[in-house]
């Protein structure tokens, strides 16, 4: 590569964090594949001048610093050079020197989170032995290895911050200027087992804990009551969220259509991974907060210590002179429910939500599954407008006319105005959760905008793609691999446990995701199984008889599930299962050969045990100066002419094994092998 082709180069990378993002990762690709050529070029030297390289570095780093210095016409890219700091000496200097990073990645996402350039991240791989392109996931061990060299340091938890951004609340959707208020959209987040659905029961009067398996709630739902504050009538829409780690993008979604957030905190518990990955949402896209401490009634709470580990995430109650509401309830016994309430309504009143209802309909895709008698069910929450039956409705790659709409109390209606939730059915095929939704005009327009849209991968993909694209350190261990065909009732469900399956360690058992998709189990999964040899995981999910016959018939292992922390932990074990055991050696006793003779069977090593005890079946090594030159299993163990299972010092036996290159002198190490706890790391 010429010195101009560097100056490229580094242009491009630097252009990454600006536009034109998709055109420059075509060039980076040009690149790695310049660099892959010049690495294989010459097979009978080195693979590469290091030293050489380093210079190379130092030459270009301070040839397009003066170039950058020249120009007066480009300060905002002069400053974006110094935070992102390329490669100086084979060692780069980046000023984020923490990063948090839960899982996998590629190495494109990788180097946007490091800030150092594909190219360099996949040369420096393949000095170390590790083959990888720019789309190939690598595993954290591997991350953590790129990010050392590169000065850069991987945090097992997110980091706190207290800068609030700039990015606003909501989406402006509203093209009338005719505005109305409506009702506000609040999002019930925390931690699992902090009692937010309990929270919900007490607000809603219902009873929904007892309805969810495991008693932990596993899909996001929507609920309206009306509440009566300065003597009108609120109308209120709550989410409720799961709080289990396995839910992130469920979380996400419910977070992005809120319009005020109730962070439940258990007094009892404290700020806990979830409470700080809420915080880290409502801090990111700046979201009206209420603080909520629940479990004040028990004995243990400690309402001063959560609320001190608040305010290190700079939340601060108003009466405090803070800007968030922190209220303190009991969701069991319904203390200051009716503060809480007051307090959303006059929020929401301070915020004065406003939407157009003769606007173009639009919202988001919160859920979809299929059901088997009425066809696709969208879970949706309309943010602008009013959707009517026989509305034409466009959510990414997939469009509908609407048949069917059924409000938060299982009742047919006819339209649905801002701030509804709603069950809508609609769409040709699943739309993907998460995704937004908006009405055209015709079935013409929304062909013509399918057309337009460009292929992106959704969540799913993505996990699906960590999990059976790794890359990992250690070349000498065989993996084996556990084939899975999974079936779930919604997409949500897919995502949760998807991404949980990614976080799990899969250095030595890789989970290989033959297909994943919502509904029953069909003929076409059977076959799948039959022909790779899968598991078949259902999460709520109902199997015909007709399958289950054909699954007996052939012996196939058919798991269903109604609580992920059971899918997840029997996946785990079918995991440690695969594992091949692990032993530790430990020193019993010592023998030293005196003599050697040969009988029918081989060679007899005649000993005299010096030290501890010499068992039969025992793990053996033997030393000749120093150096083990066999290790075995002690098949024969005699004394004088009788059989016996162990010999203790001081006395005389007679030893074989699988080995028959005995010498006198030889020192023989006797050992008890201890089985060690299978691991998957």
């Amino acid at each position: 590569m010429n010195e101009k082709d560097i100056h490229a180069t580094h242009i491009d990378i630097v252009s990454e964090t600006k536009q034109h993002k998709a055109k420059n990762n075509k060039k980076d690709r040009k690149n790695n594949d310049l660099l892959r050529d010049n690495l294989v070029s010459n097979n009978n030297s080195s693979l590469i001048n290091v030293d050489n390289m380093k210079s190379y570095n130092k030459k270009k780093d301070k040839s397009y610093i003066n170039k950058l210095k020249e120009d007066s016409n480009i300060n905002t890219l002069s400053s974006m050079y110094k935070d992102i700091s390329f490669q100086k000496n084979g060692v780069s200097n980046s000023i984020q020197k923490n990063i948090y990073i839960d899982s996998p990645l590629s190495i494109h996402q990788l180097s946007e989170k490091i800030f150092i350039p594909e190219a360099q991240i996949i040369t420096y791989l393949f000095l170390q032995g590790i083959s990888v392109t720019i789309n190939e996931i690598i595993d954290k061990s591997i991350i953590k290895q790129v990010a050392l060299n590169y000065n850069v340091n991987i945090l097992d938890k997110p980091i706190s911050t207290n800068t609030e951004s700039s990015i606003p609340t909501h989406a402006s959707y509203n093209t009338n200027v005719n505005k109305e208020k409506r009702a506000p959209i609040i999002t019930i987040l925390g931690h699992v087992d902090h009692g937010k659905t309990t929270l919900l029961d007490s607000i809603l009067k219902t009873n929904l804990v007892n309805q969810e398996e495991g008693g932990i709630t596993q899909t996001i739902s929507g609920h309206e009551i009306k509440w009566l504050y300065d003597s009108k009538l609120h109308k209120l829409v709550f989410l409720d969220t799961p709080g289990h780690e396995a839910f992130t993008s469920m979380r996400a979604r419910g977070a992005k259509v809120t319009d005020i957030v109730l962070l439940v905190v258990a007094a009892d518990d404290g700020l806990k991974p979830q409470t700080i990955e809420a915080i880290q949402y409502i801090k990111k896209i700046n979201i009206l907060c209420i603080v909520v401490i629940n479990k004040v009634d028990k004995n243990s709470a400690n309402i001063g210590k959560v609320r001190e580990e608040l305010m290190e995430y700079n939340i601060v109650d108003k009466d405090l002179g803070g800007d968030t509401f922190i209220t303190e309830v009991s969701a069991l016994t319904g203390f200051n429910i009716n503060m809480l309430l007051s307090n959303i309504c006059l929020l929401s009143k301070l915020q004065n939500f406003t939407a157009g209802s003769n606007d173009i309909a639009r919202g988001t895709i919160l859920e979809s599954y299929l059901d088997k008698k009425r066809g696709i069910i969208s879970h949706m929450i309309v943010q602008n407008g009013t959707l009517k039956i026989g509305d034409i409705v466009i959510s990414g790659k997939t469009y509908g006319k609407v048949k069917k709409i059924v409000d938060f109390a299982n009742k047919n209606i006819k339209q649905a105005g801002p701030s509804s939730i709603i069950n809508c059915l609609c769409f040709s095929s699943l739309p993907q959760a998460g995704s937004p939704f908006y009405v055209v005009s015709n079935g013409k327009e929304a062909r013509m905008s399918i057309n337009t849209m460009s292929d992106q991968s959704d969540f799913l993909d993505t996990n699906l793609k960590l999990l059976n694209n790794r890359k990992f350190i250690d070349h000498n261990y065989k993996i084996k691999y556990l084939n899975l065909v999974i079936k779930s009732d919604t997409q949500g469900s897919l995502e949760a446990i998807t991404y949980s399956f990614a976080k799990i360690e899969q250095k030595k058992v890789q989970l290989n995701i033959i297909t994943a998709s919502t509904n029953s189990i069909s003929s076409t999964d059977i076959d799948l199984c039959i022909s790779t040899n899968s598991l078949i995981i259902g999460f709520n999910i109902s199997v015909t008889p007709q399958i289950l016959t054909i699954i007996k018939q052939h012996s196939l292992n058919l798991q269903l599930f109604t609580v992920i922390y059971d899918l997840l932990d029997y996946v785990r074990n079918c995991m440690l299962d695969l594992v091949e055991p692990e032993y530790e050696k430990q020193l019993i006793g010592s023998a030293k050969v005196q003599t050697i003779f040969e009988i029918n069977q081989g060679f007899v090593a005649g000993c005299i045990v010096n030290q501890g005890i010499v068992k039969k079946k025992s793990h053996i090594a033997v030393l000749r100066n120093n150096n083990i030159v066999y290790e075995g299993i002690l098949t024969s163990l005699k004394r004088l002419k009788n059989d016996v299972d162990e010999i203790i010092a001081p006395h005389e036996c007679g030893i074989m094994c699988e080995y028959n290159s005995w010498e006198q002198s030889d020192i023989i190490k006797v050992y008890d092998l201890i089985s060690k706890d299978k691991t998957l790391s």
